[in-house]
């Protein structure tokens, strides 16, 4: 079964919220009892990017992905906000309309900021969180140069699918060596149109909402996290050993996990590993 939810966002954008698997068996006629999960995908990203992550979840809880404002289908408002607090407020209403708090949240890159953010804000509402491959430190503006110069330079539009998974997993300047399931992901978030393959987001909406986390860090707010916390890096991927282990350190309750041969898309290189990483942690939250 595969359902979509609409979700209100506080200044009235729609949100998208898939759940990807039936609710638990124990718990059929009455799903809001089982324990919810709110995954959300990165930058780019969209819900479907987690279907086989909820699957697997769904034999213990209600989880759900959401389709983050500018991606997916969800709205895309064209002057935004794409703000660090409209997208932790989107999670925010989208845990309240779905009746899943208290919520373990799961995220991967911007979707793992806005998780520890929003676990610092509503304590009440958030059990613990899973931090995937997302760095707490600034990047600083030559690296939103470096997204500008990189978006520039995609060959759009993409004749055919098989040419999206071609450049995204192999002609890409950023790819160090082949790597079919990062095709794999830019396949899943393109759209035909009448001259060809296109994102279904504005690149210069991903520019805005990288912008407004890119330019600092987020220390502070990580040491404000009270609840479970598990900090996960791809051994290929951009949040480095040192980083993560001061990651771990900083979060009053943090704990780590890593899974070899993965990249930045952790869960996507490598979804058996990402599950051997996470579902310890997650058998350890039920249990409290």
């Amino acid at each position: 079964m595969v359902q979509r939810i609409d979700v209100t966002g506080p200044d009235g954008v729609r949100l998208a919220a898939w759940e990807f698997a039936d609710p638990p068996k124990e718990s059929e006629g009455d799903a809001e009892r089982a324990p919810g999960v709110l995954l959300l995908h990165g930058l780019m990203g969209r819900a479907s990017h987690w279907a086989s992550t909820v699957r697997w979840l769904s034999e213990r809880h209600r989880a759900v992905a959401l389709d983050q404002r500018g991606h997916g289908r969800s709205g895309k408002p064209a002057d935004g906000p794409y703000t660090r607090d409209a997208y932790v407020a989107d999670a925010e209403a989208a845990i309240v309309q779905l009746g899943l708090a208290p919520v373990t949240l799961v995220g991967h890159a911007m979707g793992a900021l806005t998780a520890w953010q929003l676990a610092a804000k509503r304590p009440d509402l958030v059990r613990a969180v899973i931090i995937c491959d997302m760095r707490a430190s600034a990047l600083g503006i030559a690296s939103q140069r470096e997204w500008e110069d990189w978006f520039a330079a995609w060959p759009v539009p993409f004749a055919t699918l098989a040419d999206v998974r071609k450049w995204f997993g192999e002609d890409d300047p950023w790819v160090e060596r082949p790597n079919p399931s990062r095709g794999e992901f830019f396949a899943e978030v393109m759209a035909e149109s009448a001259d060809g393959w296109r994102p279904v987001f504005s690149r210069r909406q991903m520019l805005k909402s990288r912008e407004a986390w890119v330019l600092d860090a987020h220390w502070e707010e990580l040491a404000q996290v009270q609840c479970p916390a598990l900090v996960v890096r791809g051994l290929d991927g951009e949040l480095g050993r040192a980083e993560s282990q001061e990651m771990v350190r900083v979060l009053p309750r943090g704990e780590y996990a890593e899974v070899a041969e993965a990249a930045h898309l952790v869960h996507y290189d490598q979804p058996g590993a990402w599950r051997a990483a996470i579902e310890p942690f997650l058998d350890a939250v039920l249990a409290q």
